[in-house]
């Protein structure tokens, strides 16, 4: 059950709806997710966010579903399953397939791995890693 009541486009403010329009019309659909829906009880974090992802998630040095397998990888390791979800299936839309999946959640999972144990063990970083 959700902390907050979801806004649906019917019930929305006019400047909660211009986002959602922009949502959909950016990403080609015709429907607002659970996440800007639950956003949408504060107008300017829905429009700040919103403003946010187009900027960060564009094409730029890094191509599109590089930067959704990067958002998969901190979502898992963050634990966060709405957006483990959503940002697979960007990914799968980007050409993410089932072996990429394997191996990034290999990676995630290694690097989680030895993040704790160099964490844990609190052992000098080498000069040569250091610019």
């Amino acid at each position: 059950m959700s902390l907050v009541r979801l806004v649906e486009y019917a019930d929305a403010s006019p400047e909660v709806r211009a986002v959602y329009d922009d949502i959909m019309a950016t990403r080609g659909t015709d429907w607002i997710n659970n996440f800007w829906k639950a956003l949408a009880n504060d107008p300017a974090t829905l429009q700040r966010l919103w403003d946010s992802v187009k900027q960060v998630m564009a094409p730029g040095a890094l191509d599109p579903l590089t930067k959704e397998m990067i958002y998969i990888a901190v979502s898992a390791t963050n634990n966060c399953e709405y957006c483990s979800y959503s940002h697979t299936a960007s990914a799968r839309a980007k050409g993410l397939s089932d072996a990429m999946l394997m191996e990034l959640m290999a990676v995630v999972g290694l690097a989680n791995e030895t993040n704790r144990l160099a964490n844990g063990l609190r052992f000098p970083v080498d000069a040569r890693f250091k610019p």
